[in-house]
């Protein structure tokens, strides 16, 4: 079992950054793969990026790409999500997802998830 934490979310102008963390503990947390996913109102929750355990090997939705940037740091057994030109579109709650690794290195079992840590981007 793995416990997630998130921190870092907030009220943003669009264009602006926003830097989410999420501190993992638990024996087994440096061999998981780590997600982040969000939820926006009346929406799906959607997997937005995903890291694999060595951090080798990234993913990202389309909808991010060029503009998030997934790390970690298994020394801190924390997982970062840098967010760069913030529209609108990316208001969501944004929830740490982590798990064992099931075909690739970034696709993962969702068996531990965190609260998540609400993001608002204001036009």
């Amino acid at each position: 079992q793995v416990q997630l934490v998130e921190s870092g979310g907030g009220l943003v102008q669009a264009g602006g950054s926003l830097r989410l963390s999420c501190a993992a503990s638990g024996p087994t947390y440096y061999r998981f793969v780590m997600g982040w996913f969000r939820q926006a109102p009346g929406k799906e929750r959607a997997l937005v990026a995903a890291i694999s355990w060595s951090g080798g090997s990234t993913y990202y939705a389309d909808s991010v790409k060029g503009r998030f940037t997934i790390s970690r740091d298994n020394a801190k057994n924390t997982v970062y999500l840098q967010m760069n030109s913030l529209k609108p579109e990316d208001t969501a709650v944004y929830v740490c997802a982590a798990g064992p690794e099931t075909g690739g290195p970034t696709m993962f079992r969702t068996d531990n998830w965190g609260q998540g840590t609400q993001v608002t981007v204001s036009s």
